[in-house]
């Protein structure tokens, strides 16, 4: 079966090209993904396969390829959703949504996960175990798809799951992996600061909001500096300071938004502790009172080191002209909601480099001018396509 889907994988490789094309002209915004999501079911409309939609928050879909013989459950996830940035590159296919833009790669994960499904579909017979495609909606806003998708109970009977990311850290033909904590935790925050207005001459007849807003942004940074060991990582940001008001007046309140990133669990309670704490300390000393908005977004990433060795393992005993080289990535600073898959379920998030042809000083994810090397597209196939058989394979010895 192996040989059969390689070389239907090579024989699809301008499909897929084409289908990254149509969604990358096409992108639509997180939960907002309409037209995107009934592609997608379009796609599987005449396959003999079990089609969930809507599931979890979102345009969530769910794609079962019940096999022909018994074995392991696994779990295949791509994003689809795309992010609110108008597009600066110079393609034929650039987004045709002012505004909008697959500036992160997922109209990539979808057109290998697509083509990838459908020749599984055709080989069904012959697949020990059942596979399914979890087409995933609203990566990039908080909540996420993810975490919905997993709360319905419709993956529950996974034994594995398996995701990738294009990431312009290594030319088409690299796949990265990493073991462990991969990708940071991310919580945002909102602090307003109520405190009492007053006129700019009489700082005594007022109680004044900026100071205490200012003090907290320079307590807070010692949380990094000073509660969390030097070999973890941790980032606090302050992304808004919202105190504008009229020269000679001294504000009632003021807003302070940001963001925290953390590596592993550990970190994320010391930083939240520490946090609270800070704030607290805010209202005993200004005597303000402090409104905290303290709202966890995505956990941090941890690939389940068995199963990570298992790719790495798998890939590299690939004999194939597209997959030339696997290493191991350093752990990043991103988030991604596929972590609440791996929270519940084991699995490994692995990478596809996608650096373009001739650009040694890529644009990374999310900027306006982001592109990748289509050839990247066959490599994430191929790379998903042989740990699937692998793992299904392994599973009934």
């Amino acid at each position: 079966m192996r040989e059969k889907l390689m070389e239907m994988l090579d024989s699809r490789k301008e499909e897929m090209i084409k289908i990254r094309r149509h969604l990358h002209e096409n992108p639509e915004l997180s939960f907002k993904e309409d037209k995107t999501a009934k592609y997608i079911v379009d796609f599987y409309n005449d396959k003999d396969v079990e089609i969930e939609t809507n599931v979890g928050n979102g345009h969530g879909i769910i794609v079962t390829i019940q096999g022909g013989n018994s074995g392991k459950t696994i779990g295949l996830r791509a994003d689809f959703d795309a992010l609110p940035i108008t597009e600066e590159t110079d393609v034929p296919f650039k987004s045709k949504n002012e505004g909008v833009m697959h500036a992160c790669g997922h109209d990539a994960h979808t057109a290998y996960l697509l083509v990838l499904a459908d020749c599984f579909i055709q080989l069904k017979d012959e697949i020990n175990g059942t596979i399914k495609i979890i087409h995933q909606h609203a990566e990039e806003v908080p909540p996420g798809g993810a975490k919905s998708m997993m709360e319905s109970g419709k993956l529950d009977d996974l034994d594995a799951i398996f995701g990738i990311h294009v990431l312009p850290l290594a030319p088409a033909g690299t796949v990265g992996y990493h073991s462990g904590y991969s990708f940071n935790g991310r919580t945002y925050f909102k602090l307003v600061i109520k405190g009492k207005g007053g006129h700019g001459s009489s700082p005594d007849k007022a109680n004044d909001s900026i100071v205490a807003g200012s003090y907290f942004v320079t307590a807070v940074q010692t949380i990094v500096s000073r509660r969390i060991n030097p070999m973890q990582a941790g980032v606090v940001t302050i992304g808004s300071f919202d105190g504008k008001g009229t020269f000679n007046v001294i504000r009632d309140s003021i807003e302070i938004e940001g963001d925290i990133r953390y590596s592993n669990k550990e970190v994320q309670e010391v930083i939240e502790q520490e946090f609270h704490r800070i704030a607290k300390g805010i209202e005993e000393m200004f005597g303000v009172a402090c409104e905290v908005t303290y709202t966890p977004d995505y956990p941090p990433l941890y690939n389940d080191p068995e199963l990570t060795d298992f790719v790495a393992e798998v890939l590299n005993d690939v004999k194939d002209k597209d997959i030339k080289k696997i290493e191991e990535f350093p752990k990043m600073a991103p988030s991604d909601d596929f972590a609440y898959f791996l929270e519940k379920i084991p699995g490994s998030y692995f990478y596809i480099g996608c650096t373009p042809k001739g650009v040694e000083d890529p644009y990374f994810n999310h900027h306006p001018k982001f592109d990748i090397d289509e050839d990247a597209i066959l490599v994430a196939a191929k790379a998903v396509g042989q740990v699937t058989c692998s793992y299904l394979e392994k599973e009934t010895k």
